[in-house]
């Protein structure tokens, strides 16, 4: 339990010396939005995922069989939206290779403009999701999301991809002590567990109380958060912006 909270205290407050530096606090914020979003997606905008394509592949497998409460065409926009946007993303990562902290920085500001147009268009008729807004949001933060998770994997943060929790779960169980594991990081994967679930009741309520608009104002206010913190953070060409080794 000691090493545990340790390892969780380090993750959210990292020592002076610690190769990633901010980064991994940053990319928990991340992870919060990615809980956030998802609410969105599969509560509003009828059971489509913008940010787990595991679940959204699996969804269009559904919808092309005929299931009840499934869309083929939205699963499939919000694939592509995700696609153009992790190629986006992979190109950033290659603009920004020698900065780390620039390259979230840029990624976050890039993310926080398609959220923004997110907000105006819901706002634009008082949360009600009509089929354009339905298709518009899914686009927007399709892509957002898809750029999120690629500057992520570039980033190279172990356990802290901010979308997929698939291998972060396995990890925790298949590295334990009883799994015959050194148990590496158990804390910092508790945590990512944790703070999508976060994201995820915090957006279900918001969405209960029809509460769209504030739902994603949220998102963008911690996006917007996160890249003048990087930004900030990064300034000076410190240990942590280089690329990992």
């Amino acid at each position: 339990m000691r090493a545990l909270l340790t390892d969780a205290y380090r993750t959210l407050v990292p020592p002076q010396e610690d190769r990633h530096g901010p980064l991994p606090p940053l990319l928990l914020t991340l992870t919060l939005v990615t809980g956030l979003v998802d609410a969105v997606s599969y509560l509003a905008l009828g059971q489509v995922f913008v940010a787990n394509m595991t679940g959204n592949v699996v969804f269009l497998g559904f919808a092309l069989t005929g299931a009840d409460g499934l869309s083929a065409p939205a699963s499939a926009v919000s694939l592509t939206a995700f696609l153009a946007g992790a190629l986006a993303g992979g190109r950033l990562g290659l603009r920004f290779a020698g900065n780390r902290g620039r390259l979230l920085a840029v990624a976050s500001a890039a993310q926080a403009a398609l959220v923004a147009v997110t907000v105006a268009v819901a706002a634009s008729t008082g949360g009600e999701v009509t089929t354009p807004v339905r298709y518009t949001l899914i686009v927007f933060l399709g892509v957002a999301m898809g750029a999120q998770n690629a500057v992520a994997r570039r980033l190279g943060v172990p356990d802290l991809t901010t979308t997929v929790l698939t291998l972060t779960l396995t990890g925790l169980a298949a590295d334990s002590t009883a799994g015959g594991g050194r148990a590496p990081r158990p804390g910092r994967r508790i945590l990512s567990v944790l703070t999508m679930f976060l994201g995820a009741v915090v957006g279900a309520v918001l969405i209960e109380y029809d509460r769209l608009v504030l739902l994603l104002g949220l998102v963008l206010l911690l996006v917007v958060g996160t890249s003048v913190a990087a930004y900030r953070l990064s300034a000076g060409g410190t240990a942590w912006t280089r690329p990992p080794s």
